[in-house]
């Protein structure tokens, strides 16, 4: 049986989702990635136009790690939120770029 979330973190996520447009839970920062599935998400969304993306390195907070986990109910990390929505991890994001499905989201 997993952990509850803390209400205390589930209102900091809440936060996040609500203030960035554009929000990746991520290893490493948007400039120098920690691990190639972050890279790839970043790298799909720059192609896909977004600007502006707000980056949580997830590294540096083990509660936000674990918590973001539990929050959207997925089990990797990077996670992607578009507009408050769960969009999804790397390969989720990569398929929408294919399919062009990344870029109406910009255009929304």
């Amino acid at each position: 049986m997993s952990t509850p979330l803390a209400p205390a973190l589930k209102t900091q996520l809440d936060q996040l989702v609500a203030n960035h447009p554009v929000l990746i839970f991520m290893k490493g920062d948007l400039n120098f990635p920690a691990c190639g599935f972050s890279a790839r998400a970043v790298q799909a969304l720059k192609l896909a136009g977004f600007q502006n993306i707000h980056a949580v390195d997830v590294l540096a907070d083990n509660a936000i790690r674990e918590g973001i986990k539990l929050y959207s109910n997925w089990p990797t990390i990077p996670q992607v939120y578009i507009r408050g929505q769960f969009i999804g991890g790397s390969d989720i994001v990569l398929e929408m770029l294919q399919s062009g499905e990344l870029q109406k989201l910009n255009q929304a």
